[in-house]
């Protein structure tokens, strides 16, 4: 129980003495993000007044002498909604940032509610996490609508500069080769079976067809033909008298169909009856060189895999979770996805990580991720790998993570861009680096924004760290 104004409520804390109506920021939430954002502010000396999950009653006390803005950090869509709509009924001046991961619900929260940001921290990561993964040295890579494909690098002077970004030409002829290799090269047993039997019935059609426009003079009509009865079993069209070998051929030919035929079945049956995630032809095939594997379909992989194929580079989705809510909606991208654990080097191997450019290790598990990053270093210990990073209590320093890959601290970035918009700037975007974010503002351009001494605030506490035990042994 905490007391503000004369009065006790749940769930909230409040610091920094008599606010004043333009001083005061509201944090509403319990999440690493918020904890974070009131600590950032709480050091740029603003008071903060600190709720993790206010009720209606104690919702109103807080704007009840109006804050200068109002931060929803809170776990889910719903919730964020629900805070959002109530903070403005009480107050409809006050600034609002929310977090909301579900497009449709940040437009429509942004369209209602005057004076309201929504921020997707997925959207905020995936250009910084893109650039490492497309070329050294680039900090951030998003396709900028007409003008194509932007990038952000650091200059020789330790400057950054914003210039247009595309692949090398040696990156080109790679990507394309690995599309055109991964036609011929399916992943998946079903894709294998349908290719093989099609390409089977296709060589039938297309020898028998060649022998007899060459060797008997037919016209290509009546070829065409007679190759089609051989291949649907139902023999030549009319016997060849003195040609006993095509007849011969022939009858081979018919029987070597019904073994192709069954193999087309049986791959047409399993990818009618699977999930489908991977493509037999087309964009959904899995590349097999010059692409980025993103290991976990989250918000973050999900929003990397689309920043990554709008720039132009192939990539490959790795998901453990065959019910994930994701899935469909990279189907609909046509972005290939593989439903395999992506700490498993087998798997890794036969992605063709050895002929990757990256890999990005962004599921929302960090531990899970450093376990991919060591197998990946045990895979292909000269390909990029990109860690997500920033919400685990048990990984506080992420410089630690340096020997596995380029780490970016998703709650960190965040931050910077809730409390840019918390103090009354109207921050465009956030460009991580190892050690530093930047702030790209309308006026300034980019921008350093200083990391907060604090990762943490007084307010809530931290949730207890669990790790889990190692499975045992079975040795005594």
């Amino acid at each position: 129980m905490e007391t503000y104004e004369g009065e006790t409520y749940e769930g909230g804390s409040y610091e920094g003495g008599d606010p004043g109506p333009g001083d005061r920021i509201v944090v509403i939430g319990a999440t690493t993000l918020a904890r974070r954002v009131c600590a950032a502010v709480t050091e740029n000396g603003r008071p903060v007044q600190h709720l993790t999950a206010p009720d209606d009653q104690a919702l109103r006390r807080a704007l009840g002498i109006r804050p200068a803005g109002v931060a929803v950090l809170v776990g889910d869509d719903l919730s964020a909604l629900r805070y959002a709509l109530a903070v403005r009924h009480v107050c409809d001046t006050v600034r609002i940032v929310a977090t909301v991961f579900d497009r449709t619900v940040a437009r429509q929260l942004q369209s209602l509610l005057r004076r309201c940001v929504t921020v997707s921290p997925a959207d905020l990561l995936a250009p910084s996490l893109a650039g490492p993964c497309v070329g050294r040295g680039v900090l951030a890579v998003w396709d900028d609508g007409p003008d194509g494909p932007v990038a952000v690098v650091r200059r020789a002077d330790g400057h950054l500069a914003r210039t247009a970004w595309r692949p090398t030409a040696a990156a080109r002829r790679r990507a394309v080769f690995g599309r055109l290799r991964g036609q011929l090269q399916p992943h998946d047993a079903d894709a294998r079976l349908l290719l093989i039997g099609l390409l089977g019935i296709a060589a039938v059609l297309v020898l028998d067809w060649l022998w007899l426009v060459t060797a008997f003079h037919r016209p290509a009509s009546t070829a065409f033909l007679e190759a089609a009865r051989v291949v649907a079993g139902v023999g030549p069209a009319v016997p060849h008298e003195g040609h006993p070998g095509y007849e011969v051929v022939s009858g081979v030919a018919m029987l070597v169909t019904v073994g192709f035929t069954a193999l087309l079945t049986a791959g047409i049956v399993d990818r009618l009856l699977g999930a489908r995630l991977v493509g037999v032809l087309g964009r959904r095939v899995l590349p097999r060189a010059g692409h980025v594997i993103v290991v976990g379909l989250g918000q973050v992989g999900l929003r990397l895999c689309q920043t990554l194929r709008q720039v132009g580079v192939p990539v490959i989705g790795v998901e453990r979770e065959p019910t994930a809510p994701n899935l469909r909606l990279a189907r609909a991208m046509r972005i290939p996805v593989v439903l395999a654990h992506g700490e498993d080097r087998e798997v890794l191997a036969r992605l063709g990580l050895a002929r990757a450019d990256a890999l990005a290790a962004v599921g929302s598990e960090e531990l899970d991720n450093i376990a991919v990053a060591v197998a990946a270093h045990g895979v292909a210990p000269e390909v990029r790998v990109v860690l997500r990073a920033g919400e685990d209590e048990a990984i506080a320093e992420t410089r630690a993570l340096l020997p596995l890959g380029l780490t970016r601290d998703i709650t960190r970035t965040s931050a910077a861009y809730v409390t840019a918009r918390l103090t009354g700037l109207a921050p465009r975007r956030v460009v991580a680096d190892a050690d530093c974010d930047y702030v790209d503002l309308p006026d300034r351009g980019l921008t350093a924004w200083p990391v907060p001494a604090r990762d943490d605030c007084d307010h809530v506490p931290a949730a207890p760290v669990v790790i889990p035990a190692p499975a045992p042994s079975g040795r005594p």
